[in-house]
């Protein structure tokens, strides 16, 4: 699936997938409003065998089949510190 990835100009390393370019209708109101400003950051084809740096692309294409789009939330704390895996490094 070709994605459109948005980062949030009011929350940092919050992104947005879409399946559409700029179409925000299926974000309910006050999410979008709690965003802020999209800003447009890349268009990426996604497969569920993709291999992403911090999100699965199953649960992406799942999240845009089954709301219209996925949103990315910042890193926790917990992750943060979390040690990393061999899996890891080789994506970094």
């Amino acid at each position: 699936m070709q994605c459109f990835i948005y980062r949030s100009n009011k929350k940092s390393e919050l992104y947005v997938y879409l399946a559409k370019q700029d179409d925000f209708s299926t974000i309910p109101a006050d999410l979008f409003k709690s965003i802020g400003q999209p800003e447009y950051v890349m268009e990426l084809e996604i497969t569920p065998d993709r291999q992403l740096a911090r999100e699965n692309a199953v649960d992406i294409l799942k999240g845009i089949e089954d709301n219209g789009f996925y949103i990315q939330m910042p890193p926790t704390v917990e992750s943060l510190l979390k040690k990393p895996t061999e899996s890891d490094t080789l994506l970094n």
